[in-house]
């Protein structure tokens, strides 16, 4: 049976690794998304017939329970609010390894050193995950009291500090033979580790929220693989590997794409928003245009740009888009769209969104390709982007986003950008993009604005 067991998890983890592979793709993303999901269930089920489960009962309510929750957040959570569902399943997952390994604890006496250590690394990275994925999620939710950037003086060394408290305690655990003594390290750990990840979290403005979502699946990858040697369960090893490896490429790739140092990412010394600069004096000379007058610019446009931001997720315009784009395309006109890494709220937000729309994946363009040609773009359509656009990363060295590599759609003809207002991002500081000679802004509801134009440009 032993033999068979570990046989599946083999699988299970091939599962694993395959779905992954698919997930790199949008093409593909849905069957490796399945994929991963059968190599789960697989594991599940097995671990369900290991000689040391006791008894089913409680297990069965947990898993009805939790499938339940779980469908109910699938059909109703929006795609807006996707980023701030990841980061609650992460700290949930921090959350669920702090108490895996306080139950091995208590209920295994006389456990070896290296267990002991697992136990101990479980419960710290479990709760910097559990407590740091909330204050993420609250940052994405918007909450007042999180919105804004918090640190304590000396913040790093108090970190430090936390951290050192943490180490000892694992320290003492890992030695001691003592239960009480074990159990007051662990509950020592399980703390401190929870200061510790609000403070992780608490100095990081809101535009580099989705870094923070995508370390803090790592660390929930982590967590799980130290859970995985608590109970020596391979299955759980792998995939939490797989987890925490995973995270942290794509938390490399998007420090190089917000132009932030990944050791900066690990001791919360982010940017944050906010900024000193005269709003009234950058907004002096905005203009605004109508759904006709666009219809017009379009008219005469050969190459069109459109580039997608939160905006365009919270008004649901990505099928309004599709249809203004081939409103363009039949008059001979070439459309494209910018993606940056981190538009929206969390990695990949606009590919999703785009792809449910039914637009060809050929015509998405990463920003290191885009860019370059930009000053042969007739017309760029900003729909709900600001911080990806902002030209101030690149001009202003003193900007909270200073280094940031945007989309420069600055340098295109003409510059059309759709938004409700001149409301800052999610950095939290104004955009000049939309005070420049180029620029004109149709202030609207996104999705009723492209069909408005759609409709304009269908007249014409």
């Amino acid at each position: 049976m032993n033999a068979l067991i570990t046989l599946a998890y083999l699988v299970s983890a091939v599962l694993f690794i395959v779905g992954i592979k698919y997930m790199s793709s949008p093409k593909t993303a849905v069957r490796g998304n399945s994929i991963g999901a059968m190599g789960m269930l697989l594991a599940i089920g097995v671990t369900l017939m290991g000689k040391e489960i006791g008894g089913y009962f409680f297990i069965a309510i947990g898993l009805v329970a939790g499938s339940v929750v779980g469908a109910i957040l699938a059909n109703r959570v929006q795609m807006t609010d996707m980023p701030q569902l990841i980061g609650l399943l992460n700290g949930l997952g921090g959350g669920a390894s702090v108490l895996v390994a306080f139950s091995d604890l208590i209920h295994d006496e006389n456990q070896p050193f290296d267990t002991m250590v697992a136990v101990g690394l479980s419960g710290l990275i479990g709760a910097v995950t559990f407590c740091g994925s909330f204050i993420a999620f609250a940052k994405l939710q918007e909450w007042p009291r999180f919105k804004k950037p918090y640190s304590l003086p000396n913040q790093q060394w108090i970190n430090l500090g936390l951290l050192s408290l943490c180490v000892l305690n694992i320290a003492v655990l890992s030695t001691s033979s003592s239960m009480a003594v074990q159990i007051a390290c662990y509950v020592a750990i399980a703390l401190l580790g929870s200061a510790l990840g609000v403070f992780l979290v608490s100095p990081i403005g809101g535009a580099d929220m989705p870094v923070v979502i995508s370390l803090m699946n790592s660390y929930s990858g982590v967590a799980g693989a130290a859970t995985g040697f608590v109970l020596d369960n391979n299955a759980l090893i792998i995939s939490g590997s797989l987890v925490g490896a995973s995270g942290v490429i794509l938390t490399q790739i998007m420090c190089k794409a917000m132009n932030r140092s990944l050791s900066n990412v690990l001791f919360g010394v982010m940017a944050g928003g906010g900024s000193d600069s005269d709003v009234e004096a950058i907004y002096a000379n905005v203009r605004s245009t109508s759904a006709e007058d666009i219809a017009m610019i379009l008219d005469g446009a050969q190459r069109v740009l459109f580039v997608p931001g939160y905006g365009m997720a919270v008004a649901q315009a990505q099928h309004a888009v599709r249809e203004l784009s081939k409103a363009i395309e039949a008059r001979g006109a070439t459309v494209e769209y910018a993606i940056h890494p981190v538009a929206g709220r969390m990695p990949g937000h606009m590919n999703v969104l785009l792809a449910e729309a039914d637009i060809d994946y050929d015509k998405l363009k990463e920003m290191d390709q885009i860019n370059p040609t930009l000053d042969s773009v007739d017309v760029a359509i900003v729909i709900g982007a600001n911080d990806v656009v902002n030209p101030s990363a690149r001009m202003d060295p003193k900007s909270p986003i200073a280094g940031m590599p945007i989309i420069d759609v600055d340098k295109c003809r003409t510059v059309i950008v759709i938004k409700r207002s001149l409301s800052p991002g999610f950095a939290g500081i104004p955009n000049p993009l939309f005070a420049m000679p180029n620029t004109l802004m149709y202030f609207a509801d996104g999705q009723q604005a492209i069909l408005d134009i759609v409709k304009a440009v269908k007249e014409t």
